[in-house]
C-alpha cells in the first residue's frame, strides 16, 4: 500500500516517519501529474505547495484549525491529505471532485469562492469569531504573492495586525507568479528578498537556532526576531509587514518540509497574528512545468506527461480572435492602450504587450484599480481597453458605474469567458455581467455571435469616446461565422420567413442555437425570423417594435435570466405598448455545479431541442381553441 492511499485524514500525517513523508511527497506529485494530464486542471500551483501542504496539516489540526486557501486552485494537495486522494481520477468532471475547495465535499474545506485576495478577510472574521466564542483554535490563511497585489488583502492585513489576541497565521506562498510573473512594487520587494544572496546564510542560522530552541510562544518569536533584527539593515524583509504591526517569520524554503514545520510551529505557539513567508517554485518536481515560460503550467488542458504537450489541439478560440484584432487596432490607433489584472496571456493582451510594451499595463490582481486607472487614462486623452474574465468584472462594478460611466469616460471592457464556463465551478461562470451592467447609465454592451462580429464590434466599441462600452464573448472555440441577410439599425437579421409566427432574439454565441431552433420550428410548420441584436444595451427601438409583428417572441442568452437581455428587451417591448408574449431563455440564477459546458446547458434546457419544444407548447397555449 502506498503512503498516500493509507491516509484517512490529516491526523495520520503526524504518525509518519521521515522516509514515509518523503515517499508521500513523491506520491502526491505523481498523482497530481497523472490526474491533471488526464482531466486538465491547475498543475503548476499545486506542485509548488506539496511540502507546504504536508507541513500545514502536520502542525495544525484541521478541521478544528481552519485552513483557508486563497483563490483555491492550489488546494489539490490539501484535498489529497484530507481523504480525497482516491477520487482524483474524476477531478473536474461531473459528479467528481471540484477543482477548488468545496464545502459539500469535506469538513476541511471552508471557502470555495475562487476569486483572489479574499482569504485574509475570511480568516480575519473566523479568528474574531473564535476569540469571541472562547475557542482556542487557530485559523491559517494561505495566500500567494500574486493575490497580495489585490487591495482587499491589504485591507485585511491592516485589520489583522490591529489585534494581538487572535490566533491567526498568514502564510505567504511566494513563487513570484500569479498566472504569470507577479508585477508591481510589492513584487519587486519580494523578488529582492528571494534573490538576495545574503539570505541563504541567514536562513541557515535561523533554521539552526529554531532547531535547538526548547521554548515556544512569545519567547520563541523574540529569539527569532532578534536574529532577524541583527541583519535588518542589510536584508530587512520583515519591514513591510512589521510596519503594519504583524510579526514576521521567514523567508522559509518552501520545499524543505522540516523548515516549514519549525516556522509554523513557532507561529502557532506565539498566540497572536503571525505572517510566515514561504518561498516556493511553481511546478516543483516536474521540469516541463518549471520550464514553461508562459505560466509554468498554471492551468493545463489534458496533456502528454512525457512532453507536456496538449493531447488535443484546441480550435481557434475567441481569445485568439481578440488577440489578433486588438493588435491591428493598436497599429492604427496610437491612443489605444491595454489594461489587464494579472492575466496578460489568458485574456489575449500578450501580443499587444509584445509589440507595444509601453502601452499595456498589468496592474496585478486589482480589478478595482484597473477600472479607475482606465478612467484616468481616458481623462488623459487615451482609449483604454480593459480585458478581464467576465466573472471578475463583478469585483469592479462600483468603479464601472461611478468612476467610468458617471464621468462619461470612453473605456472599452472586453469580457472573456462570459456565460457558462463549466469545469471550474460556480464562481468562474461569467453569467452575471449582462444583468449587472444593464443598470449602468450610458454603458453600451455588445455580444458578438462569431469571430467576424467580434472584430467588427470591438472596432465599434473603441470608437465610442464618451461612454463605457463592453464586448463579451464565451470560453473556448470560436463559432463558425454566421452571415446576416440584412442589417436593420444595429441588429442583424439571420433568417426570415414570410409567415411571422415566432421572432427569435438570439444573443451572442446563441446565434447559432437560434438558427437551429428556427429549423426545428419550420419543420413543425411555423414561420420564424431570427435576429441578433449585436448591441444588447441599449435596446434598439426598431428591434423592440419588431416584436409587434409576431405571435410569440423567444429570447436566448448565455446569462442569468433575471435582469438580463431578455428582461431588458421585454421591458422595452412593453414600454412601446406591445403585448406580444415573450419567452425568456437564459441561465437559472443559481450557483452551478462544475461540469462540461454542454452538460450544464442541457441541464438548464438551453438546447435547440428544448427551446423549440417549449416554443411549440407556448404557441399551442396562445392559440384560441376551436
Amino acid at each position: 500500500m502506498s503512503v498516500l492511499s493509507g491516509l484517512s485524514g490529516p491526523a495520520d500525517l503526524r504518525d509518519l516517519d521521515e522516509d514515509e513523508l518523503s515517499c508521500l511527497a513523491a506520491e502526491i506529485r505523481e498523482l497530481l501529474i497523472t490526474s491533471v494530464a488526464s482531466n486538465g486542471g491547475h498543475l503548476g500551483p499545486n506542485l509548488g505547495v506539496v511540502e507546504l501542504g504536508i507541513a500545514i496539516h502536520r502542525v495544525f489540526e484541521s478541521p478544528a484549525d481552519r485552513v483557508v486557501w486563497d483563490t483555491g486552485h492550489q488546494a489539490y494537495v490539501h484535498k489529497m491529505l484530507t481523504g480525497r486522494a482516491g477520487q482524483f481520477g474524476a477531478l473536474r468532471t461531473e459528479g467528481g471532485l471540484s477543482g477548488y475547495p468545496s464545502r459539500a465535499e469535506s469538513e476541511h474545506d471552508w471557502v470555495e469562492n475562487s476569486h483572489a485576495s479574499t482569504s485574509l478577510s475570511y480568516a480575519d472574521g473566523m479568528a474574531k469569531a473564535n476569540h469571541l466564542l472562547g475557542k482556542p483554535d487557530h485559523v491559517v490563511a494561505v495566500i500567494g504573492d500574486g493575490a497580495l497585489t489585490g487591495g482587499m488583502a491589504w485591507e485585511a492585513l491592516n485589520n489583522i495586525a490591529a489585534d494581538n489576541d487572535r490566533r491567526l497565521v498568514v502564510i505567504v506562498n511566494d513563487n513570484g507568479r500569479s498566472y504569470t510573473p507577479t508585477v508591481g512594487g510589492l513584487a519587486n520587494r519580494l523578488t529582492e528578498i528571494r534573490t538576495n544572496p545574503k539570505y541563504e546564510p541567514a536562513l541557515n542560522a535561523i533554521k539552526d537556532r529554531l532547531t535547538h530552541t526548547r521554548f515556544g510562544g512569545t519567547k520563541a518569536y523574540e529569539a527569532l526576531h532578534a536574529i532577524k533584527k541583527g541583519v535588518k539593515d542589510v536584508l530587512a524583509p520583515q519591514g513591510m509587514f512589521e510596519d503594519l504591526g504583524l510579526k514576521y517569520i521567514g523567508p522559509v524554503d518552501g520545499h524543505d518540509r522540516e523548515s516549514i514545520e519549525h516556522a509554523l510551529s513557532q507561529a502557532k505557539r506565539f498566540g497572536g497574528p503571525v505572517l510566515v513567508h514561504v518561498l516556493t517554485t511553481k511546478g516543483q518536481g516536474y521540469d516541463i512545468a518549471v520550464a514553461n515560460e508562459n505560466d509554468q503550467m498554471h492551468q493545463a488542458n489534458p496533456f502528454d506527461r512525457e512532453t507536456g504537450e496538449a493531447v488535443n489541439v484546441a480550435p481557434a478560440g475567441w481569445t485568439s480572435v481578440f488577440r489578433d484584432e486588438i493588435v491591428r487596432i493598436a497599429d492604427e490607433r496610437p491612443d489605444v492602450v491595454g489594461i489587464t489584472a494579472a492575466m496578460l496571456y489568458p485574456v489575449g493582451l500578450d501580443a499587444f504587450a509584445d509589440k507595444f510594451p509601453d502601452r499595456v499595463f498589468d496592474v496585478g490582481i486589482a480589478e478595482q484599480h484597473a477600472v479607475t486607472s482606465a478612467a484616468g487614462l481616458a481623462m488623459g486623452g487615451l482609449h483604454p481597453v480593459v480585458a478581464v474574465y467576465a466573472t471578475f468584472i463583478n469585483r469592479a462594478f462600483d468603479q464601472v458605474l461611478l468612476d467610468v460611466a458617471l464621468h462619461k469616460c470612453g473605456v472599452t471592457f472586453v469580457l472573456d469567458r462570459a456565460g457558462v464556463t463549466g469545469d471550474d465551478g460556480a464562481s468562474h461562470n461569467g453569467m452575471w455581467d449582462m444583468s449587472l451592467l444593464q443598470i449602468v447609465p450610458r454603458l453600451r454592451l455588445a455580444a458578438p455571435r462569431d469571430g467576424a462580429q467580434l472584430r467588427e464590434l470591438l472596432r465599434e466599441a473603441v470608437d465610442v469616446d464618451d461612454a463605457p462600452t463592453v464586448v463579451r464573448f464565451a470560453k473556448g472555440g470560436v463559432c463558425e461565422d454566421l452571415p446576416a441577410i440584412e442589417r436593420v439599425g444595429t441588429y442583424d437579421v439571420l433568417t426570415r420567413d414570410t409567415a411571422q409566427d415566432v421572432l427569435v432574439v438570439a444573443v451572442g454565441v446563441f446565434g447559432h442555437m437560434g438558427s437551429e431552433v428556427a429549423e426545428l420550428l419550420r419543420a413543425a410548420g411555423y414561420g420564424v425570423t431570427v435576429v441578433d441584436p449585436r448591441w444588447v444595451k441599449p435596446v434598439d427601438p426598431a428591434l423592440a417594435a419588431l416584436a409587434g409583428d409576431f405571435d410569440l417572441v423567444v429570447t436566448l442568452e448565455d446569462n442569468g435570466r433575471q435582469g438580463g437581455v431578455g428582461a431588458a428587451y421585454t421591458q422595452a417591448v412593453r414600454d412601446a405598448g406591445i403585448d406580444t408574449p415573450i419567452q425568456v431563455h437564459g441561465v437559472q440564477q443559481e450557483f452551478l455545479d462544475h461540469a462540461k459546458r454542454d452538460v450544464i446547458l442541457g441541464r438548464l434546457g438551453l438546447t435547440a431541442e428544448a427551446v423549440a419544444s417549449d416554443t411549440i407548447a407556448a404557441l399551442a397555449r396562445n392559440t384560441p381553441a376551436g
